[in-house]
């Protein structure tokens, strides 16, 4: 049994449920691209909603982070991954929580005590120590030395205000050298593979910090990281997580991994995390914005390092490794094998796309080394190169040699900084999430969607299903199934039908039953494999069924006045409404 079937067993004999992984692409939350965490998807329970499985929850969860995509290529950082994750929603709190991580680690995974640290937080202004935590790991056997109290590394928060609270991580020495005796959290050797956090608190926008009546327990383990250090690897890749995949590559190029690790590590990484992006069921494309963005530099840059290995570029290297990682996961993430053609679609599109846009910047490069005034590429034709082109320094340092040029390479360097430091700064904003996300005004617009699904059901056809939804404070963007522009009148016809539901002032009601009395009873739903058995269905009168995790205002009168604002398309067989909420 591998280490996730073992984390949701071990957890599922502790009570908890298992929940399926939400999609990689959040619903209804514009402040990430990308499920991040196991946590987000969780937010309304941990803001108080009931959830339909009870208190304690178990899963592993799919996430995507691209914060530190340049570092990907190294031995540890990878772009997707999966979380596992362990809950309580007011349930137990500190004692069991880092009990059952302590057993599970000891007793299950048999790692040895002494491999083990802790960081607890040491308290500031606002809050004190957490001495409960500290005395919970001296209670089951972790040495006062191998307690380390931080202030800053040990509170959790998302955002300047919500739920809040310390939080316990767990290290493992990764090396082969004796275990000091004392634990120094900033020796790289001592490597984080846990944490526990416990959300005790609420801080409000005043940064006044009160106690909730809700204490819940967030847990996260990677599993990437707990596999590579089980293994006794300190190469992440060199796991068996990706050996099948880097063999593949290998033999795809026809060279070892040894001296070509980072362009096999890039190839691995980004083909996977595309895989995950163009299988959900959201529908993304590679594009110029948002996750589409993301997945059209995922697929170049992987194409780049191919090239970089000799690969031949329009053979169908990138399906090879495409359909060995669906087989991979297709036991746990049924979408891979539903979309599979989709995927294989995506790359192979973008891969010819990006194979003109090279011509392109070879071109290019010929311009700007005809036009130089001595020997030297400079740091601003270097980065153009890099930035519009999607052109890698070495490139052109290499097609610069050929030349008999120099390129400015500090100067690019300080340039690439500057880009990353504002990428990086533009993505803690987008990416920070946000239990603070699912106020007054985005819970009206969660409550119209289910309004507009139903009148296009009526108006356009029972066969219009949604296909995604964004809702900021300003607006609500809706996407749905449909062949034909919406004429004016279907348009009319849509918002006059919202409009008049909205003056009946229906009451939204709440029901919980199993998936399959849900389905049984026409209750609409977007994803159905993102369901547990037991799942929540909001009606609104007798006008909308659908399985929902809220959101919801209690009656349809709260709404105030529905405006669609544009309708457009999203993508092929796929419309957009884009509407707003008028006081009236």
């Amino acid at each position: 049994m591998n280490i996730k079937d073992l984390y949701i067993k071990f957890f599922k004999e502790h009570g908890h449920q298992e929940i399926p992984s939400a999609p990689v692409i959040p619903e209804n939350d514009p402040s990430v691209l990308f499920n991040t965490a196991g946590m987000q998807p969780l937010v309304p329970y941990l803001m108080g909603a009931e959830h339909p499985c009870g208190k304690r929850l178990v899963n592993a969860q799919k996430c995507i982070r691209t914060n530190d995509l340049d570092e990907v290529g190294d031995t540890t950082h990878h772009t997707f991954f999966e979380m596992l994750g362990n809950w309580s929603l007011g349930d137990y709190f500190k004692k069991e929580s880092l009990s059952w991580s302590f057993e599970f680690l000891t007793e299950i995974l048999n790692i040895p005590v002494e491999r083990l640290a802790v960081t607890v937080f040491a308290g500031n202004k606002l809050v004190g120590e957490d001495q409960e935590s500290i005395k919970i790991w001296k209670d089951l056997g972790i040495k006062t030395e191998k307690i380390a109290k931080t202030a800053d590394d040990n509170f959790w928060i998302a955002g300047n205000s919500g739920p809040c609270g310390p939080d316990s991580e767990i290290f493992y020495w990764r090396s082969d050298e004796e275990v000091p005796k004392t634990f120094d959290p900033e020796d790289v050797r001592w490597v984080e593979i846990w944490n526990n956090v416990f959300m005790q608190y609420y801080k409000d926008e005043n940064g006044k910090i009160t106690d909730l009546p809700q204490k819940n327990v967030d847990t996260g383990m990677g599993l990437e990281r707990i596999c590579a250090v089980l293994e006794n690897v300190n190469d992440n890749y060199a796991s068996s997580i990706w050996k099948d995949v880097i063999d593949k590559i290998s033999k795809i190029a026809n060279l070892p991994y040894e001296g070509n690790e980072k362009s096999m590590r890039i190839i691995a990484d980004h083909i996977r995390t595309a895989v995950f992006i163009a299988a959900d069921n959201s529908h993304i494309k590679p594009s110029n914005t948002d996750q589409g963005y993301i997945l059209r530099r995922l697929i170049r840059r992987a194409i780049r390092h191919a090239k970089k290995l000799n690969i031949d570029i329009n053979s169908n290297w990138e399906e090879q490794i495409a359909l060995l990682i669906i087989d991979k996961y297709k036991k746990y993430y049924k979408e891979l094998e539903t979309n599979k053609q989709i995927v294989l679609d995506v790359l192979k599109q973008e891969k010819n796309k990006f194979s003109k846009t090279l011509e392109k910047g070879l071109k290019e490069f010929e311009k700007i080394t005809a036009k130089l005034d001595g020997n030297l590429i400079n740091a601003t034709l270097a980065f153009k190169l890099y930035d519009t082109y999607g052109f890698p320094i070495e490139l052109t340092q290499e097609l610069a040699l050929e030349k008999n040029l120099e390129v400015d390479l500090e100067g690019f360097k300080e340039k690439f900084k500057a880009h990353q430091e504002l990428s990086r700064a533009n993505s803690k904003e987008k990416f920070k999430g946000g239990l603070a996300s699912t106020g007054e005004v985005e819970t009206k617009y969660h409550t119209a969607t289910h309004l507009l699904n139903a009148a296009l059901k009526k108006v356009i056809g029972k066969d219009v299903h949604q296909m995604g939804s964004n809702i900021t404070k300003e607006r609500m963007r809706f996407d749905f199934s449909c062949d034909h522009k919406l004429t004016d009148s279907e348009k009319e016809q849509v918002e006059d039908l919202v409009n008049k539901w909205i003056s009946e002032d229906l009451k939204v009601e709440v029901k919980q039953m199993s998936k399959e009395e849900a389905l049984k009873s026409g209750a609409e739903c977007m994803f159905i494999e993102k369901y547990p058995d037991i799942v929540t269905v909001y009606y609104i009168g007798d006008v909308s069924k659908e399985l929902c995790g809220g959101p919801h205002v209690s009656h349809t009168n709260q709404l105030g006045k529905f405006r669609i604002k544009k309708e457009e398309a999203s993508s092929a067989g796929v419309r957009r409404i884009k509407a707003i909420l008028i006081d009236n």
